[in-house]
């Protein structure tokens, strides 16, 4: 065989290796991760997130309870140990972990153990969920460092991440919904309900009262 012919096969060899990687690379880079995290009202928490450059969707959910197949009205009752969650899938070159918890801290009122703003009990409360020792670390020293900014003990737990059971379909993306519901205010479409809700909730006045400046979705409501 001639050096030539050599010379193409390793140049040829050199392709497809090049491609392969790429492939790999591609793969790779197009798999989201997930952040599970609980702020109260998942209407609340998923329209935040999904504002966010970098994340893909939010999922509005329960998980950290015993029921296997809970439904909202379970939940919101009490009692099933669950909390309403929102599962948040980015893209890690464009958004880090380290910014969405960042983000979540200053979109919450952490220092309440009882719910979250007008709404009460075991299903609204706060919590980060984390899947491995390196996530552990990481939400803490945020948690450390959001509590250092706030000037007040943070009450948010870190939480092992337990089963996430997608919550029924009425519930996603219900901030910009069409559906027609009923409210105290007559019927309205979903999205015109949610931001009456929110206001009348009071989430962005406390959020904006504790964070200031530094709340990340306050202002757009």
């Amino acid at each position: 065989m001639r050096i030539s012919d050599n010379l193409r096969l390793l140049v040829l060899a050199v392709l497809v290796l090049g491609a392969g990687v790429m492939r790999v690379h591609q793969a790779h880079a197009q798999q989201p991760e997930v952040l599970v995290v609980a702020g109260g009202c998942f209407w609340c928490v998923e329209s935040d997130f999904e504002s966010v450059a970098g994340v893909s969707a939010a999922i509005s959910g329960y998980t950290g309870g015993v029921s296997e197949n809970p439904s909202y009205k379970q939940v919101s009752k009490g009692g099933t140990g669950h909390y309403e969650a929102v599962q948040i899938f980015f893209d890690p070159e464009t958004v880090s972990r380290k910014t969405l918890v960042e983000m979540f801290f200053r979109s919450v009122d952490p220092t309440d153990a009882g719910g979250q703003f007008c709404d009460r009990g075991e299903s609204y409360r706060t919590a980060v969920f984390v899947s491995n020792a390196e996530e552990l670390a990481l939400v803490e020293q945020i948690k450390t460092e959001a509590q250092a900014d706030l000037g007040q003990a943070i009450v948010t737990p870190v939480l092992q991440a337990a089963q996430f059971h997608p919550a029924e379909a009425y519930h996603q993306d219900y901030y910009k919904g069409r559906s027609l519901v009923f409210t105290r205010f007559g019927p309205k479409r979903q999205s015109e309900a949610y931001k009456r809700y929110r206001l009348a909730c009071g989430r962005d006045a406390r959020v904006s009262q504790l964070w200031g400046d530094a709340a990340p979705f306050a202002k757009e409501h």
